[in-house]
């Protein structure tokens, strides 16, 4: 077996073909990679990152590109480059690596390991001079100190399989009361910035799955400085640099501790979480800016990253012109000469520009810090007039934006993003009454079912026309979730039976019975180093709390009591970490209010269900499941068909239902009352 040169040309994903044409050595991560390393007894070099990645592009163009560089990597190690979005198995196993060692973690990632996978050093960005070092330094290591390293790589990854685990599962779940929930809140203080919204410091990511739980908690508990947080966090956001204020959608994070400075690259998984989040928010502060954002974000999605089957796009990347931002960016010269004379003082004021530029070397990244209704007040414009204005400038500015030379699209589809992208449109649908946004979500639905599904197994990944990486336990759970909110909108029942085979290909293939939890990877893929239980919410949410909210909403609407019990013990496992750390526990706190609070089931009977649920939700309700159509093909629809069939409200808590009613108000009152 030799190492014939850089293998990379053969591979699908964006990211690596980025690097097909390096003088280094790379090849995939595969069976015969690893054989090799052991055959030519070899350090395995694992190199990880990601298409959109700003600093992975400087190393690749620093270290991989040059010729002395490429040398040495290939004359010590076997050098595998991983995409982090197609194998996060992989990465978080060395990610725990350089976590451990340094304290800190990001990509690019860079770790070194036995040819048995297991890894003795790991750390994520060096500049070509400290890279040649570190390459010279480990390879001498490895020649005259290998006992040594080998008993660190035992350390090490001893570290990481207990760097999450959760061996035992508590005896007995404990019932979650409505002082516990309340008390849930506690831990967020030390986190709000009360002044720019989101969380303290800099920088600022968006964690749109935290601020669904304040959502939840004000509905529950009508703590008014829970909406004020939220409205304060949705409200800077939307007016930042970190949102793109001539095309839509959010950037991956603000640089500043004040939203204004954005790391370009934009990721389909946090704009689907923001449309939802925004969504959400609608429902409870009908507010016209909101609105706004949530549309085009969603123009956005539709025009950049929709496949024409319905799948969605990863990501697009920070940089173009192999410069960061450039795409997105503009000088004062340029703007005047787009803009009508009489508008120009108005339009400077409102997207903060100036002559010398607001960022670096007379560059200006529209900003405002005024919503458009605010500053049409403030300076005496017709508010309707305003708006008109403003969005014909932003179209003429995207028009001329889009002749630049693009960042660089990633089009893989990945099945966990795509499930995020179909909740995104769900929520959307029903806050702002737009069936078209439904129409979206059931084409993404059915794209999924189609591409990335063989009736017996979920992929993770579709590009080329093909699938080809099993499913991780987050495509399944993040999917599940997304086939049950769908189907709560639209009563098929396709995407509830399908949810439903999810579920327990999950039970069957990721369950470890001694946890209570389920493993990242299936029992029937390829076994690494060590076995991962996602617990903490982050930027996206956590694939056992994502599964264990579907278990319980899944057990409730098909009557299952054993997906009930189950994710009622998940939660035990992190009930006590909610408390000191709430914003990495959202979804298990979510959870805890349905558990905390009157969950009810909400049935909607008769040939007009469909259309009379999605009025009815578009309000929000922070502890209900909907089911019904024309057919009682559920259990708990049982019984309920009117005999007109006219269509009928019944409102149930432990499968007791109430007094039907054809009133829509007077179903939302029996809905929110505790």
């Amino acid at each position: 077996m030799a190492n014939s040169g850089n293998q990379l040309q053969f591979a699908t994903s964006p990211y690596l073909l980025q690097h097909k044409d390096n003088p280094v050595h790379w090849r995939e991560w595969n069976e015969e990679t690893l054989a090799l390393a052991k055959e030519e007894n070899k350090v395995l070099l694992i190199s990880v990152g990601y298409a959109a990645c700003h600093w992975c592009h400087v190393m690749a163009h620093e270290s991989f590109e040059d010729k002395d560089v490429a040398k040495i990597m290939n004359a010590h190690f076997i050098c595998i480059k991983i995409d982090r979005e197609e194998r996060p198995d992989i990465d978080q196993i060395y990610m725990d690596a350089a976590q451990i060692l340094t304290g800190r973690g990001g990509w690019p990632l860079n770790a070194f390991a036995l040819p048995n996978g297991k890894p003795f050093y790991a750390a994520t960005y060096f500049p070509k001079e400290n890279w040649k070092k570190v390459l010279k330094n480990i390879a001498k290591a490895y020649r005259e100190n290998y006992d040594q390293l080998a008993e660190t790589a035992e350390k090490l990854t001893a570290g990481i399989q207990a760097y999450d685990a959760y061996e035992f599962a508590p005896e007995k779940p404990t019932p979650v009361t409505k002082s516990d929930y309340q008390d849930m809140l506690v831990g967020w203080q030390q986190y709000i910035d009360t002044k720019k919204g989101g969380f303290k410091g800099a920088p600022k990511f968006p964690m749109p799955n935290s601020w669904q739980f304040l959502i939840q908690y004000y509905y529950f508990t009508k703590e008014q400085s829970t909406l004020e947080a939220l409205n304060l966090h949705l409200d800077e956001m939307a007016k930042g640099g970190i949102y793109d204020q001539i095309g839509g959608g959010f950037a991956r994070y603000a640089v500043d501790n004040r939203w204004f400075l954005p790391h370009f690259e934009k990721m389909l998984y946090d704009n689907a979480q923001l449309v939802s989040l925004y969504a959400n928010a609608y429902k409870i502060l009908p507010k016209k800016h909101y609105q706004l954002v949530i549309e085009e974000s969603l123009s956005f999605i539709e025009r950049e990253l929709t496949h024409e089957s319905g799948g969605f796009y990863a990501s697009l990347d920070a940089d173009s012109e192999g410069e960061e931002g450039k795409y997105y960016i503009w000088e004062e010269e340029e703007l005047q000469k787009l803009i009508a004379p009489r508008d120009w003082e108005w339009f400077k004021k409102y997207y903060q520009i100036n002559k010398k530029g607001n960022w670096e070397n007379g560059k200006n990244i529209l900003f405002t810090i005024q919503s458009p209704n605010q500053f049409a007040k403030s300076e005496g414009f017709e508010e309707s007039d305003f708006i008109n204005k403003l969005n014909f400038y932003k179209q003429k500015l995207l028009n001329v934006r889009s002749k630049r030379e693009r960042p660089g699209l990633d089009d893989k589809i990945l099945t966990s993003w795509n499930a995020l992208m179909l909740k995104a449109y769900v929520d959307a649908a029903t806050a702002l009454q737009n069936k078209n946004y439904l129409l979206k979500a059931e084409k993404n639905a059915d794209f999924l079912f189609q591409h990335s599904w063989n009736k017996k197994t979920l992929y993770r990944n579709f590009k080329n026309g093909k699938a080809s990486i099993p499913g991780f336990l987050d495509d399944y759970a993040l999917l599940i979730e997304g086939l049950l909110a769908l189907y709560q909108v639209n009563f098929n029942l396709k995407h509830l039976n399908w949810a439903n085979e999810l579920i327990e290909i999950c039970i069957r293939d990721l369950y470890v019975e001694k946890t209570g939890l389920f493993a990242y990877t299936s029992k029937n893929s390829e076994q690494l180093i060590a076995e991962k239980f996602e617990m903490n919410d982050n930027v996206i949410p956590a694939a056992n709390s994502s599964l264990a909210k579907s278990l319980f909403l899944a057990g409730h609407l098909l009557t299952e009591e054993k997906y009930i019990h189950a994710s009622e013990q998940m939660l035990a496992h992190v009930k006590q970490k909610i408390y000191k750390s709430g914003p990495y526990f959202a979804n298990w706190s979510i959870l805890s209010g349905w558990l905390a609070n009157s969950f009810k089931e909400v049935a909607i009977m008769g040939k007009d269900a469909a259309q009379r649920n999605f009025e009815l939700q578009k309000n929000y309700f922070g502890n209900a499941v909907f089911l019904g159509g024309n057919k009682e093909n559920l259990a708990l629809l049982q019984g309920k068909l009117p005999k007109n069939n006219n269509s009928i409200f019944y409102v149930c808590e432990n499968k007791t239902c109430q007094q039907p009613t054809s009133d829509l108000n007077e179903a939302i009152r029996k809905i929110i009352e505790r």
